[in-house]
């Protein structure tokens, strides 16, 4: 007669052991509300508040995420140095005192500073963030914690815009200003939570770098072949992750016609999808090799790339049915691809040199981030075709990439365990 282990209701949706780290959960879930509550609004708020025209609060608060670009390169030897957990509750606070500066901003140059201190606090937050889940996770978890950090980010994200679209739809230039303020207090709240949490004695974490450390620093890492090959990987993949905020909407309404609660509506499926299955979805893969796990997701994203173009030249009855089939499978892919490359960018990087690796990984995203709306537009103009083949054609050379780098690992002896059991 043969028994069977219980398996936990927490096991069975895929959620990590929380227990003596519930200030990291709730700091992250405070965070991204937060974040939520001013994500679409800040422009407006801008030219609500000063008197300035569209284009110069626009061109205002892109000079000051170009010249945020290199502050997850100054974030690193911090995060070196003094560990992840400090970084991240710096870069909090540093966040709040931007938002709160918001509110006495009233020229061009005031916006660029306010909105630079506020990208740069948000860089070396997320910059140090992957370090935090190397801290917070016990046994093979990590898997897991990255899923749950990614599921609390869309929820509080999705709530966070839903509150916000309410506020300003009931209060105007008021509500504006309140918005404002909440997401400053809500970065001090979380700068709080992190500055309480104590996660010495945690199974996996890992101290600040020490003296007798190995030397190099940012060329050491430029000479792992391996890392640089998957900061390109990622690279492109930040450029798909690009269409929800870049690229959807326009599409939908310019090159479709649609009408604009479509590409609300996805947005809606987005969120939802995410949140109900990022967890589920990594426990169900955690047996497999991240590299191939992220092949996979490559693969989805391509064939979703592609059923984005065809709505184009689809009939009009089967258009919004190819949209949410296309939406489906970009959701899917973002559910495999996310924890998964996140604990390979972990467990490629020298221990001794965690917060360098993870500042030039963060420097694919900053970069990609920075590069997608100009380019992404410019393709759009020239046709509709054009900006979901090029993200396709991505999608699909990753793949390759992704095998090339799996024989590189597997020698030296990672990876080949399944990435749950790291």
């Amino acid at each position: 007669m043969t028994s069977t282990v219980p398996v936990s209701v927490q096991d069975r949706l895929g959620l990590p052991d929380t227990t003596g780290r519930r200030r990291l959960v709730g700091a992250h879930l405070v965070d991204s509300l937060g974040t939520g509550l001013l994500l679409a609004f800040t422009v407006l708020y801008f030219t609500r508040t000063t008197g300035l025209g569209v284009a110069a609060v626009g061109a205002a608060v892109t000079l000051a995420r170009l010249l945020a670009l290199p502050t997850a390169i100054l974030t690193g030897p911090l995060i070196d140095r003094f560990g992840a957990r400090q970084v991240a509750a710096c870069g909090n606070a540093l966040s709040a005192l931007a938002y709160g500066g918001f509110l006495a901003a009233r020229q061009a140059w005031q916006i660029v500073l306010v909105c630079l201190l506020a990208q740069a606090g948000a860089v070396a937050y997320w910059t140090s963030s992957t370090g935090l889940v190397v801290l917070a996770a016990a046994g093979g978890e990590r898997t897991r914690w990255f899923a749950l950090v990614q599921t609390l980010r869309n929820a509080g994200l999705g709530i966070g815009g839903a509150l916000g679209s309410l506020v300003v739809a009931g209060s105007g230039t008021g509500g504006l200003r309140l918005l404002v303020l909440l997401n400053a207090l809500s970065y001090a709240a979380a700068t709080v939570l992190l500055a309480r949490w104590r996660p010495a004695g945690t199974p996996g974490a890992a101290a600040p770098a020490r003296p007798g450390a190995p030397a190099g620093g940012y060329r050491r890492v430029l000479r792992d072949g391996r890392y640089v090959l998957l900061v390109g990987i990622n690279l492109c993949s930040v450029f798909g992750s690009m269409i929800i905020s870049m690229l959807l909407a326009v599409y939908l309404t310019e090159g479709l016609h649609q009408q604009a609660w479509v590409a609300g509506s996805l947005l809606v499926m987005n969120g939802v999808q995410v949140v109900l299955t990022q967890s589920v979805v990594a426990r169900r893969l955690e047996r497999f090799r991240p590299t191939r796990v992220l092949a996979a997701a490559s693969l989805v994203n391509a064939v979703a790339f592609a059923l984005f173009a065809l709505m184009a030249s689809a009939p009009g009855w089967a258009v919004l049915a190819g949209l949410h089939a296309a939406m489906f499978l970009f959701n899917a892919a973002e559910t495999m691809a996310t924890p998964f490359a996140e604990d390979l960018s972990v467990s490629l990087a020298d221990p001794a040199l965690r917060g360098r690796y993870l500042a030039v990984y963060q420097l694919s995203w900053n970069t990609g981030q920075a590069l997608a709306p100009g380019l992404l537009t410019l393709l759009l103009v020239r046709g509709t075709l054009w900006p979901w083949a090029f993200l396709a054609a991505l999608a699909v050379a990753a793949v390759p990439a992704l095998l090339l780098l799996e024989r590189m690992v597997a020698p030296a002896g990672r990876l080949v365990a399944p990435a749950g059991a790291s």
